[in-house]
C-alpha cells in the first residue's frame, strides 16, 4: 500500500506546488533532444537519470521553502505504447520505464517528505495521441484498454494516485478513469482549452467534467486544466458555477500562443512569472476548491516559486 492511497492530502484545504514544464524546460533550457518529447526516455542512462532528479529537486526545494505540499508527477506522460513504441520500447521495457520512474519519484519522496510539507507520488500519463489535436479518437472503452496497462505499473510501483495530462476529449478521459478504477487507483483528469476555453474536441469544459462524473459516478477524485493560458479559459469559469467546485488542479502555459502556434515555435515563450502568479490569484478566486498548482509550456521553477508565493 502506498503513503496516501487511501487519502490524498491534497484533497483537504492545503494548497500543494507541483512542477512546471518538464519537457520545454529539458529542450529549450537545459538544451537536451526529447524525441516525442519523452522525458522517460532519458532513465536509461545514470547522466539522463540525474537530470530528471535535479529537476525535481529543484522543485521541492522550492515547495520546502514555501512550507507547501508538494505533487511529484513522474516524467511518464509519454510514455504509453504508441509513442514508447516509436522510440523502441516493447511492453516489457516500457511497463520497466514506468516503475523506475515511480522509483525514482519515491526515493525523492524520502528525501522531502514531511508532515509540514507532504509529498505525493502521482504516475503521469499523457494522451495517445497528440496533447493538441483529435485525430483518431477512441471510445471509452478502448481508451480504458489501452491506459490500463500503464496504470498497473504506476499501482505495482507505489504511485499513490494517477494523473491524466493534456486529454482532448472526453472519451479519453473516461476510460482512463475507468481503467484507475479498475486498478483501485485514485485519479485527476487534466483537460486541456483552446484559446475560446473549450476542449480541442469543441466540447465546454463543463461538459465534460459532467459526462466524465456521469459515466463513471463521480469516480476521479479531482479535476484539472493544463497547457492553457489562463486568459484562455478565466471567461467560462463563472463565479459560484457548482461544476468548478471538480476542479482542484491547474497547469497553465505561460505562453498566450495557441496550440496550433506552440506547436510551430522554435523558441520558449516564457512569459512573465509573476505576471502568471497574479492571474493564479485572480482564478483562485474563480476556482474554490484549488489546492494544486505547477505550470505547464514555458514556465519553469521561476513560476512556480512566484505561484507559490502567490498561493
Amino acid at each position: 500500500m502506498s503513503q496516501y492511497r487511501s487519502h490524498l492530502p491534497q484533497l483537504g484545504d492545503r494548497v500543494f506546488l507541483t512542477d512546471s514544464g518538464l519537457e520545454t524546460t529539458l529542450i529549450f533550457e537545459e538544451g537536451l533532444s526529447l524525441p516525442c518529447f519523452a522525458a522517460f526516455d532519458l532513465l536509461r542512462t545514470r547522466e539522463g537519470t540525474q537530470v530528471l532528479r535535479r529537476y525535481f529537486e529543484r522543485h521541492l526545494e522550492i515547495a520546502r521553502a514555501c512550507h507547501m505540499g508538494f505533487v511529484l508527477e513522474s516524467p511518464t506522460w509519454r510514455a504509453n505504447p504508441d509513442w514508447a513504441a516509436q522510440l523502441g520500447y516493447d511492453s516489457r521495457a516500457l511497463a520497466e520505464a514506468n516503475r523506475q520512474a515511480i522509483q525514482l519519484m519515491l526515493t525523492l519522496r524520502e528525501a522531502y517528505d514531511t508532515a509540514a510539507t507532504p509529498v505525493v507520488v502521482s504516475g503521469n500519463l499523457g494522451p495517445r495521441g497528440d496533447g493538441y489535436l483529435v485525430t483518431e479518437a477512441m471510445s471509452s472503452e478502448q481508451a480504458r484498454e489501452y491506459h490500463s496497462g500503464q496504470i498497473a505499473a504506476f499501482k505495482e510501483a507505489g504511485a499513490d494516485m494517477v494523473a491524466a495530462f493534456t486529454i482532448n476529449y472526453a472519451e479519453e478521459g473516461i476510460g482512463i478513469a475507468m481503467a484507475a478504477r479498475e486498478a483501485a487507483m485514485p485519479v485527476a483528469i487534466s483537460f486541456t482549452l483552446e484559446t475560446d476555453g473549450c476542449l480541442p474536441s469543441t466540447e465546454s469544459l463543463s461538459a465534460a467534467i459532467a459526462r466524465t462524473d456521469e459515466t463513471t459516478d463521480g469516480y476521479v477524485a479531482y479535476y484539472m486544466i493544463n497547457c492553457a493560458h489562463p486568459e484562455h479559459f478565466e471567461n467560462v469559469l463563472g463565479e459560484n458555477e457548482s461544476w468548478t467546485h471538480r476542479i482542484r488542479g491547474l497547469r497553465a502555459n505561460a505562453s498566450r500562443r495557441s496550440h496550433a502556434e506552440l506547436d510551430e515555435s522554435v523558441d520558449l515563450d516564457s512569459g512573465d512569472p509573476q505576471e502568471l502568479a497574479e492571474q493564479y490569484r485572480v482564478l483562485k478566486a474563480l476556482l474554490p476548491r484549488l489546492s494544486v498548482v505547477g505550470g505547464c509550456c514555458g514556465t519553469d521553477h521561476r513560476h512556480i516559486r512566484a505561484i507559490g508565493r502567490v498561493c
